[in-house]
């Protein structure tokens, strides 16, 4: 098995991270466990030149101390090919710089291992993703076309609307049967988002809770259900939802051994998948979260789960 020394990790600044609940910090801090060697850069910084990609990368040190969790060294330009391990792991948008940066890293994968695959992060956006598998997600409509929208909504009542490439909860809407507003929100989406938006079938059972599920290299790693805020359609944990322990139920576990199989094709070795009732509404595959959160709750310590795979994979 080929030996792990150094990983980059292509992230959001370490300094804005909250971790008590973020993936890259728990990721990260299980490699520093190993024995590797942190690298942190953040995605400005990759520089593509006569066939090779470079980026300024500063030694990291992680400590699971809040206030205190990291110490960066001194900046260094380093070809990433000499890297072992890249995670790819910035936040979205899902806009033209994070394309950009998976056709770059592309250059160095798999010689280099990228997690997740790069070109397949790129071709699998997460509510387009999920659409191949069109008889375990709720009813969907994608477009521009206001007229459409109407339709749609006439025939399911009441919908969710948001962007296509939106993350977070960030622009999510629930609009009823006879919401008077859908009009100036589609005026007000168009104006936004030059891409079509993504339109669903509202499922009540959100209000029960949206389970993130992780799955790691295909196989199911651990859950948490997350529960809206009373006044609030969104269950995102940083828009006000609530974390609670939770069991797969066999729709879920249905679910799971159905996408398993284009998860290990795609290299997907870290993903989250969104379940709300018995239907998935996203397959999440940029920066997936919740790994601290399923530890909390006395599931599966995943980071470790992951790194597991990652040294299944280099090897």
């Amino acid at each position: 098995m080929a030996k792990i020394t150094n990983v980059a990790v292509q992230m959001d600044h370490v300094a804005g991270i909250n971790i008590a609940g973020d993936s890259t910090f728990a990721m990260s801090l299980e490699a520093q466990t190993r024995g590797y060697r942190l690298f942190h850069y953040t995605p400005e910084r990759l520089s593509f030149r006569d066939g090779k990609l470079f980026a300024s990368v500063e030694p990291m040190l992680l400590r699971d101390v809040k206030g205190d969790h990291f110490e960066l060294g001194a900046p260094e330009r380093v070809d990433l090919s000499t890297m072992d391990v890249v995670l790819l792991r910035q936040d979205p948008p899902f806009d033209m710089a994070y394309i950009t940066s998976t056709h770059l890293l592309e250059r160095i994968h798999p010689k280099t291992l990228v997690v997740n695959d790069p070109a397949w992060v790129r071709n699998s956006p997460e509510k387009i993703f999920v659409t191949e598998f069109a008889d375990l997600m709720p009813k969907t409509l994608i477009t521009k076309d206001p007229a459409e929208i109407r339709r749609f909504r006439d025939e399911m009542g009441d919908i969710i609307l948001k962007p296509l490439y939106g993350n977070g909860g960030a622009g999510v809407f629930h609009s009823t049967r006879d919401d008077r507003n859908l009009s100036s929100l589609l005026e007000m989406f168009g104006q936004l988002f030059r891409e079509p938006f993504i339109a669903q079938q509202y499922l009540p059972d959100v209000r029960k809770g949206d389970k993130r599920i992780i799955l790691v290299d295909g196989e199911f790693a651990g859950a948490i259900n997350r529960v809206p805020a009373e006044h609030d359609s969104r269950s995102n944990m940083h828009v006000g939802g609530r974390a609670e322990a939770t069991e797969l139920t066999a729709r879920e576990q249905e679910i799971c051994a159905r996408i398993g199989p284009a998860l290990r094709e795609r290299g997907f070795l870290l993903v989250g998948i969104d379940v709300i009732g018995d239907y998935m509404t996203e397959i999440n595959v940029t920066s997936p979260t919740g790994i601290r959160e399923v530890k909390k709750f006395g599931g599966a310590d995943i980071a470790s789960l992951l790194w597991d795979a990652i040294e299944r994979k280099r090897g």
